[in-house]
């Protein structure tokens, strides 16, 4: 591990907690992002269970093998988050005692939406429409011309106000394992409310998207991520623990698509808000949020949690790098580039590569 890796590292494991919520009105936020030009132009097939390639879209097939790649991926998170809560050495042990109360929450409290149970999910919620329509309200977004969002359920709403508010989507491929990214543009094709709101599905955007590789030239102006728990007092953020946003994020840094100052958005329930996440206990990969939207107020965190600098090879484990074929293409390119082999993080026992839920 170079200094400057270790530098970064350190940094990381000495942040505090700060005590204050800030809140803010939805407009007039504070955080505002250069207006970029995306230099695409996506023209997506429209015709009816066509893809972009022009090929026959089979509906049914893609929905049985998505829903039994992802039932499989679930059960295996499941046993990886026992085995992990049992070992109280093991560093995150605390990370799923967190998700476990937030998931049994929301079920108890009947706040949980389909697909259900929500364990081993990010949770939709009741209100989750609500509060993509605060997502919209920001200046950030308003003033955005491409918009990264997560193919969760919850953000389903975020991704078609996207499109309807006419700004490009950018939406990563199914646990990243038939790629990388998709681009969707609301041309005038695809400004129908059936077809728009078809095209935010995981189906949708394996119909409609552009698939993009790591030699792209976009600029994302907005990243909204899903979450399992949120910080409001901090930014610290827990996903639903596979780790593919800190991924995501990860390789659009590497691209130039994003830099510190691209806010990140999540919208939550507001029984997702904790204030237990130990800020210390947080990895160097780990995304903090700029701000939080639930169904009835907007957070502006402040946060000082750095963000990550690019893919953290030494934390990535062979098993998950030899799923995903757009981490080992970078991989490669990075060692060719630099002469030097890159480190690999230690073994684990990982999920099966499965696609997302249907959203």
């Amino acid at each position: 591990m170079d200094a400057q890796v270790l530098g970064r590292l350190s940094s990381s494991f000495s942040l505090q907690f700060r005590s204050k919520q800030v809140l803010f009105p939805v407009s007039g936020d504070p955080i505002s992002p250069r207006r970029r030009n995306c230099p695409f132009s996506i023209k997506a097939e429209i015709r009816s269970g066509s893809n972009r390639s022009g090929k026959e879209f089979d509906y049914a097939a893609y929905e049985a093998e998505r829903l039994r790649l992802d039932a499989a991926a679930r059960q295996s998170m499941a046993e990886t988050s026992e085995r992990e809560t049992r070992n109280e050495s093991d560093p995150k042990a605390w990370k799923w005692a967190i998700r476990k109360r937030i998931w049994d929450l929301m079920e108890a409290l009947n706040v949980a939406q389909f697909p259900r149970p929500v364990h081993h999910r990010i949770p939709n919620f009741v209100g989750a429409s609500v509060a993509a329509k605060k997502v919209s309200e920001l200046d950030v977004f308003k003033a955005a011309n491409c918009v990264k969002v997560n193919p969760d359920t919850p953000q389903k709403q975020v991704r078609f106000l996207t499109l309807n508010g006419r700004k490009i989507l950018l939406t990563p491929q199914p646990r990243l394992r038939t790629g990388f990214f998709s681009l969707l543009e609301p041309s005038q094709a695809l400004l129908s409310p059936d077809t728009l709101k078809e095209a935010c599905t995981s189906a949708g955007v394996a119909k409609y998207g552009k698939p993009i590789g790591l030699d792209e030239k976009i600029r994302v102006d907005i990243i909204v991520i899903g979450s399992v728990a949120v910080d409001p007092t901090t930014g610290a953020r827990l996903g639903k623990g596979e780790g593919f946003a800190e991924l995501e994020y990860g390789m659009l840094r590497y691209m130039g698509a994003i830099d510190d100052s691209t806010p990140i958005v999540t919208s939550v329930h507001d029984k997702q808000l904790v204030g237990d996440i130990p800020v210390e206990k947080l990895l160097i990969h780990d995304v903090p949020v700029d701000i939080i939207c639930t169904p009835t107020q907007v957070i502006f965190t402040n946060t000082t949690i750095p963000k990550p600098q690019g893919i953290y090879w030494e934390e990535l484990s062979p098993e998950k790098l030899s799923q995903i074929l757009i981490l080992r293409e970078l991989k490669s390119r990075i060692e060719q580039e630099t002469g030097q082999k890159l480190p690999c993080g230690p073994s684990e026992k990982l999920p099966p590569t499965a696609r997302r839920g249907r959203h």
